[in-house]
Parts: structure tokens; sequence; C-alpha cells
């Protein structure tokens, strides 16, 4: 059930089987009848009673749609308030308990396909045939956000491009930061993740999220993050956001050569699965200075913003290459 202004969608159950798998325009008329059994969109009175109301069969596809497509793509998005949770090692509302918090978080607690992951090299399989990865980001206005877990850097009209996976399409939408790692290659924890957040051009695709995952180990600074500096300082222990102008995904070096690839999760709630997941395999450079700017604007209460490594649970590892 989803609420939809003052109305309520009541779905009946082949319904809702019916909208996993079809389109308005590939679902016959006499199907949906029958399926939907009887559909009722129900409203209060004035005097408090519930009345039917009949609508055309055009109108009810809609409302169905619009319903149910916004309950799916509720379950895709990371949330973006940080007070429903935390990464204290010992909170009620930590890692350990993101599954307890929500029925909808339920994942967090009983997925067989969790991230991050340890990337082992007796686990991971090599693959040395061409790549299967095509990176299209171009410059888009941008915004920058402190969402309290993290400091993320959003498209917000989804203009910078996208990534080609397999032949589908997935569109940028943002991309934010960890400290330390979450993803550890060989049991190594790096000093910092960059996440590409991915959204699939056609919502009917199985895994509809892909995220590309950039590894930071301390050295000299990045000149990306360099860009941001002075914004994440000027929002340190303040939520808000604020205008970049025009800024390039392309400067975020994510490799399309030489990676790895796995299925796995979301890293916070909803913690939602069959995410697509790419990982450099070449690590960048930051400075100390540009870690400490992002740890202190986001999480004065806890050491980190990374979720402890999940179980593999024998899922497969690639590592894509030439060189591999």
């Amino acid at each position: 059930m989803k609420l939809l202004g003052k109305f309520t969608c009541y779905f009946p159950k082949k319904t809702i089987n019916i909208l996993h798998n079809h389109s308005p325009q590939t679902i016959s008329p006499n199907i949906f009848r029958e399926s939907m059994g009887f559909l009722g969109l129900k409203r209060s009175s004035m005097k408090g009673q519930k009345q039917p109301i009949f609508i055309p069969l055009f109108l009810i596809f809609s409302v169905l749609f619009l319903c149910f497509s916004a309950s799916v793509a509720h379950n895709d998005e990371e949330v973006e308030d940080e007070r429903e949770f935390d990464y204290k090692e010992n909170s009620s509302k930590g890692p350990l308990h993101w599954g307890d918090l929500k029925t909808e978080w339920a994942a967090c607690k009983n997925g067989a396909m969790q991230s991050p992951i340890d990337l082992t090299n007796d686990r991971v399989k090599i693959i040395t045939k061409p790549v299967e990865l095509e990176k299209n980001y171009k410059p888009a206005e941008s915004i920058i956000k402190n969402r309290g877990h993290d400091i993320s850097l959003q498209w917000p009209d989804h203009k910078a491009g996208s990534i080609i996976i397999d032949g589908i399409e997935y569109v940028l939408l943002q991309v934010h930061w960890h400290s330390p790692s979450e993803h550890t290659i060989n049991g190594k924890r790096y000093a910092l993740e960059a996440h590409m957040v991915h959204k699939a051009a056609d919502p009917n695709v199985k895994s509809s999220l892909a995220v590309s995952a950039l590894l930071y180990e301390d050295g000299l600074p990045n000149d990306f993050l360099q860009k941001l500096l002075s914004n994440i300082t000027d929002m340190i222990d303040v939520v808000q956001q604020r205008s970049m102008g025009v800024t390039d995904p392309n400067l975020i070096e994510i490799d399309d050569v030489e990676y790895y690839r796995y299925i796995g999760s979301l890293t916070v709630p909803p913690c939602t699965e069959n995410v697509i997941w790419i990982i450099n395999k070449k690590i960048a450079t930051v400075s100390k200075e540009q870690i400490h700017a992002i740890r202190e604007a986001v999480h004065d209460y806890a050491e980190q913003n990374a979720r402890p490594v999940q179980a593999n649970n024998e899922r497969e590892m690639e590592l894509h290459g030439p060189n591999s």
C-alpha cells in the first residue's frame, strides 16, 4: 500500500506480479482485468465514510504505475538523513543494527550479496578479454552537499553522462566519499574511497544500480578533491548544499581499462542488492589534509564513515583488463 496525495492504492497480489514484469504498453486490458479482480481507489467523504471511485482503465494504469514506481524507486535510493543511522561501533543505530531499524532495511541484516567485501587474489577470476565498460561522462551543473554521513557531489539534472556496462546505459547521479575505504584488497584497507553512483536508464533491467569505486592511499594531494576542498571545509558539521557550477566527472579519473567487478549492494541503508560494482585496480593518492577535511566535515562523532567488510558468500569476483 502506498499513499498518493490523499488517495490510497490497493494492489491485488496478481497485479503486483504483473507490474514487476511488464510496462503499460505490454499488458492487454483483458489480462489486466483478469489479474486485477477489483481495484479500489478510495477516499474519505465529507462524513468520514469510504466511497469507491470508478475511473477509466487508462487512468488506473497511470495511477498504478506511479504508485508502484515510487515504491521501487524509493528502495533504490541511499538514505540522505544521517540521523536515521550512524557508524558508531557500539551504537544502537550502528552498522550491526541497520537491518533492525526499519523493515525496508532488512537486507542490511539478511542480504546474501552485501557490500563492501575483501577482494582477494585467491578468489578473483582473471578476465583478459576486451573490457565491457565504456565511460561517456561530460561536464554538467552540480551541487555539493553535506549529507551528514558523507560529502556528496551531485548532478541533479542527470546531464553528466553515463557508463555502458554489458551494453546497458547507467546514468551518473552523484559521487561521495568514505574514509577509510570500505572495500579492501587482500585485507588491506586504504585511506579513502569514492563511489560514483549510477542508475539504469531502463528501469526494467535486473541490476538497476551501478557503482564505480576508486580507492586512495596516503600521498600527493588529489587534484579533483582539491577543487572541492574550500567548500568541504566550509561545511564542517553543517548539513547543507551549495552550487558548484559546471563540474566534469572525468576529472575523478575512474579507469575503464583494469578493474574488479562483482555483484553486491549499497553500503548504506537500505542496502539494496543486485548492484554492479566496478572497482578501480589503480590506486589514486590523497593528502592527509584532504582526508582530514572530509572526516571533519561529516562525522565528528566517529573515526570513520565506512561500513565493515561483509561476507563474500561464495560470490564470483572478476578482475578485468589486458594486463591482469
